[in-house]
């Protein structure tokens, strides 16, 4: 019995530290400003982080209809001044639009209408929270990608 009670401190110290590091970990990142939300998205390890690639959809719930809707914006990368890390700032975001076609049954439905920006993939990095900074209203969700372990070669014409 006596064993248990001097390894006791040693748990929880290491439990205290593992709490800590979940936010401690973002201390370089400056807090969301007015008018916006910061989003973390902490990535599990990988073998072969190389191979893979996070994509960064940002969006929010909206009604509609049976027309394509989107928002128009800029991801933005930056660097926390002294730490060199990035974070990513969602800006000049415009619409919705839509396509604009007749929808006959006039049917409505809740979806997930997404912000289109010229390149959302990111670097995979587990070693790195990705911190990004939204729009009040707007939520971040992702999807990881990986490559095929071969290269196949392309050809010369």
């Amino acid at each position: 019995m006596r064993p248990f009670y001097l390894l006791m401190p040693v748990f929880l110290i290491g439990a205290c530290a593992s709490a800590m590091t979940q936010n401690d970990d973002l201390q370089a990142w400056p807090a969301a400003g007015t008018g916006e939300i910061r989003y973390v998205i902490r990535l599990p390890k990988k073998v072969d982080e190389d191979a893979h690639a996070v994509e960064l959809v940002v969006g929010r719930e909206l009604e509609v209809d049976c027309n394509r809707h989107w928002f128009g914006g800029k991801l933005e990368r930056a660097v926390v001044s002294g730490w060199g890390y990035p974070l990513y700032r969602v800006s000049s975001v415009a619409g919705p639009a839509s396509t604009r076609m007749a929808c006959p049954d006039e049917e409505k439905r809740t979806e997930f209408v997404a912000v289109h920006f010229e390149d959302s993939m990111l670097r995979y990095n587990s070693k790195l929270p990705i911190v990004v900074y939204v729009p009040d209203g707007f939520s971040v969700r992702y999807r990881t990608w990986s490559a095929d372990a071969e290269a196949r070669e392309a050809t010369a014409e």
